[in-house]
């Protein structure tokens, strides 16, 4: 590995081919870390002793993960904002400093989701309503799946302190080479020592161990301000308050959207194995398209704090056009793909046809408009960069979150169906998208000015 810096220049020339060499890398990086999901629902949906409980035992913890992990993973967007500003304004040292703090809570936070997730475990999943049949193999892989949090901890904040020189590539080569491992190892415990649920799971947390060790190597190897000196690793007073003012609300918002969905998750457990499993299968390629918009807002959120650290409202203001323009139409190309070719996708992951028929289902339904999640995305990641972090977190957890928990116990209980609780995804897109634009084009005017 060459030492070398592969910092990126935010701050001037064209836009849209910056951000998409920034949000490419970054996409197919999520895609690869949801992989480690996927794969693990299509070997035991196909090796497993019992296919359909253990494509459901690996699929409905899906939200459970997504719980415990996100209030740090969005603490994580704190580090990214506060670093990028300290890069756009010339500051290195302060830059620096920012970075060991980051890391040091990336290293705390991962102990702490160990043990918590190993608490939980049970409690979550009882209370989700998860089939007796499956419970057990559902536990299983989830505090297998715990003990890799430290390393899951420090890839996110790892690459997010990349992200903050415009480096998307090296957690995408970290990730190709953890994945090709995940896969073969998967196979490999599953098909060969027949350990199904444990050993898809233990094949998991090696390769987060993998991917996380090649992000600390590139951080220590970096000559620019993002350099990690583990000798230096503590936590500041002064960066850890801008990080969590930051970064929490941002948590917060994906771990209450993370609850609404157990929330759902439970509605769909009513309907028995079949639809868990059929949901776990849909739900991989929600993540596809989601990461994918994602991506762009990632790049909103880097590119904006940067440019707002400089002073630079103008090109603040061409960065949110660009990248909304970009993920609404990436979201969509890549979302109807899914969609037409839903067949083969489902296949890839089950053979059981009761269960690929409530995976098409939910595919046709929430894929169709899944471009209008990008509003929200993009417009939240804006204000995030310009330091409105608070507001797009309440218009999210109350157009997302609270409609879809009122829908669960209101629309979806009185109407037991599937078609009905289905629904609630778009129409909560809409609410949302509609709350945080309205809230971005708002605060816009007193902070960006036109010059």
């Amino acid at each position: 590995m060459e030492a070398k810096t592969r910092k990126m220049d935010m701050l001037s020339g064209s836009i849209a081919d910056k951000i998409l060499f920034f949000a490419i890398p970054l996409a197919a990086s999520s895609i690869l870390q949801q992989l480690f999901n996927a794969v693990d629902v299509a070997v035991v949906g196909h090796f497993a002793s019992d296919p359909a409980e253990a494509t459901a035992a690996v699929g409905c913890n899906g939200p459970v993960i997504n719980l415990i992990i996100n209030l740090f993973v969005g603490i994580s967007v704190g580090a990214n904002v506060v670093v990028s500003k300290y890069i756009g304004s010339g500051d290195k040292e302060n830059a620096n400093r920012a970075v060991h703090t980051a890391m040091t809570l990336a290293v705390i936070s991962g102990i702490f989701l160990l043990v918590f997730g190993l608490l939980i475990s049970r409690p979550v999943l009882v209370a989700m309503n998860t089939p007796e049949n499956v419970l057990p193999y559902a536990l299983l892989y989830l505090r297998i799946y715990a003990l890799g949090m430290p390393f899951i901890m420090i890839y996110n904040f790892g690459s997010a302190i990349l992200r903050c020189i415009g480096d998307t590539k090296r957690p995408l080569i970290a990730l190709v080479f953890s994945g090709i491992f995940n896969a073969g190892l998967n196979l490999f415990l599953v098909i060969v020592f027949h350990l199904d649920v444990a050993g898809v799971a233990l094949a998991t947390v090696i390769s987060n161990v993998i991917s996380s060790s090649m992000i600390l190597v590139f951080l220590l190897r970096e000559k620019s301000e993002v350099h990690l000196d583990v000798h230096m690793l503590s936590i500041d007073r002064k960066y850890i308050g801008n990080i969590l003012r930051i970064g929490v609300p941002a948590g917060i918002q994906s771990m209450v959207f993370s609850f609404s969905n157990v929330i759902i998750q439970s509605v769909v457990n009513s309907f028995g194995t079949s639809a868990v499993a059929g949901t776990a299968v849909s739900l991989n390629y929600d993540n596809f398209s989601y990461f994918v918009v994602s991506a762009f807002s990632q790049a909103t959120v880097t590119f904006t704090s940067q440019n707002f650290g400089a002073g630079k409202s103008d090109r603040c203001r061409k960065i949110f056009r660009t990248s909304l323009l970009l993920a609404l139409a990436c979201s969509f190309v890549i979302s109807w793909i899914f969609i037409l070719g839903r067949t083969f996708f489902t296949a890839l992951f089950t053979s059981d046809p009761v269960v690929q028929d409530y995976a098409m289902f939910r595919m046709k339904v929430v894929l169709t408009l899944y471009l209008l999640v990008s509003t929200y995305e993009v417009g939240g990641a804006a204000l995030r960069g310009i330091g409105y972090s608070m507001m797009p977190a309440i218009l999210t957890i109350f157009g997302v979150c609270v409609f879809r928990l009122i829908w669960a116990y209101t629309v979806a209980t009185v109407h037991h169906d599937f078609v009905v609780l289905m629904t609630v995804y778009p129409v909560s897109w809409i609410i949302t998208g509609a709350l945080v634009l309205s809230c971005y084009f708002f605060i816009r005017r007193k902070v960006l000015p036109v010059k």
